[in-house]
């Protein structure tokens, strides 16, 4: 575990990274390349260096609702530029390459009552992916989004969510590709004044899957929320790389992450362990005074093999802040804890299996479609059934 407190006026940030919509103003990454030296490159099939698979549109389909619009968009859109650049080649590749993008706008004072659904479909072998989806929640709107991945194949995109000044926009994703799936997202919030945002990520499935979230605040007094979950098996790599950008006064973000990893088989090559990687990026400028911020990871190793790397990082350029902290776990089971429930009569396979439920079910909790928590709660139960070690 790495971790970070820097205080320094003068040094280029995470948040100054470069940023384009032109693919070719990015370098092909490397293993040396400090954002790529997690993630295996060969597994990427093309994404990363141009020698993906025929480009095809993403199918996307978006479910009905008073008040909400979903348009079919070339390219060239502007709304497609509203919230920020692509910050690394593939999310570049992903603009440039792209057939065409969504706009779903969701009109000011607009207040549901039930989630939109947004379900992105693999397109399969032979050929790739892109595409681009704006979620734009109008001033004073109060919405919940559900982004559902599913189906197989290679796929890149870049999502921005606009959050209007006083909106309340709830998103999840649910990353439920089948596990042959190789999938890279940029997420890219842009926060008004007093806008809310909960934003969880749910990853289960696919064989690759990178997602990196990104939060900017324009104006005072924005709350973003980002939490998620992840359950990685043999041969299963999830990455979750985010920066949260405080540039403005008196704004507050809470980052709470939680993953489990298990080999469910005999693993003897090291590509078939089970792999997961966190990073948490929160940067607070020098004009950010009033920020409160916190971020969390933790990590259950639940068999020999698998390995999670964890890195907080906590870039901070005032001294004038409401607060600021971060942490990071990676171990296996309390032993106290099993003990504990032990002695109270419960044997110590249905112990364990409460102990991981219990562990997830601070993020799953949070989450307000019932529907969609109890299908979580059920693949977690799903994911332990396939342990021979619990």
């Amino acid at each position: 575990m790495v971790a970070s407190n820097e205080f320094n006026l003068n040094k280029v940030t995470k948040g100054d990274q470069l940023s384009s919509h032109n693919v070719e103003d990015f370098k092909i990454p490397t293993g040396r390349d400090e954002v790529w030296r997690f993630i295996s490159l060969r597994s990427l099939r093309g994404l990363h260096n141009g020698k993906f698979a025929t480009a095809v549109a993403q199918d996307i389909a978006v479910t009905e609702a008073e008040g909400v619009t979903s348009e079919t968009v070339g390219p060239g859109d502007e709304r497609l530029k509203r919230a920020a650049a692509p910050n690394d080649r593939v999310a570049a590749q992903a603009f440039t390459s792209m057939p065409e993008a969504q706009v779903v706008t969701i009109a000011a004072d607009t207040k549901l009552d039930k989630p939109v659904t947004v379900t992105i479909t693999g397109k399969g072998e032979d050929v790739t992916s892109f595409g681009a989806t704006v979620i734009d929640a109008g001033r004073h709107s109060e919405a919940t989004v559900v982004l559902k991945y599913v189906g197989s194949g290679t796929h890149a995109d870049n999502i921005h969510f606009l959050v209007g000044d006083g909106a309340h926009l709830n998103v999840v994703v649910d990353v439920d590709w089948n596990d042959d799936a190789v999938h890279l997202s940029q997420h890219v919030a842009l926060m008004g004044r007093d806008a809310v945002l909960r934003h969880t990520a749910a990853i289960f499935g696919g064989q690759v899957v990178r997602m990196v979230p990104r939060v900017n605040f324009t104006a005072p007094g924005a709350d973003a929320e980002m939490l998620g979950i992840y359950f990685a098996d043999s041969g299963q790599y999830f990455e979750n790389r985010l920066l949260v950008d405080h540039s403005i006064p008196s704004c507050r973000s809470n980052v709470m992450y939680k993953g489990a990893l298990q080999n469910t088989k005999d693993v003897k090559d090291r590509k078939a362990e089970a792999r997961t990687c966190w990073v948490g990026d929160v940067l607070i400028r020098a004009g950010a005074q009033g920020t409160d911020t916190y971020e969390t990871n933790n990590n259950l190793i639940l068999t020999e093999g698998a390995r999670a790397d964890a890195i907080p990082n906590l870039e901070i350029e005032t001294g004038e802040i409401a607060g600021a902290g971060h942490a990071a776990t990676v171990g296996r089971f309390d032993d106290l804890e099993v003990f504990y429930l032990k002695s109270r009569g419960i044997p110590e396979e249905e112990a364990r299996r409460l102990i991981i439920r219990g562990f997830f079910s601070e993020v799953i909790g949070r989450i307000r479609v019932e529907s969609l928590r109890e299908d979580l709660e059920s693949r977690v139960l799903e994911e332990l059934n396939k342990s021979n070690t619990l």
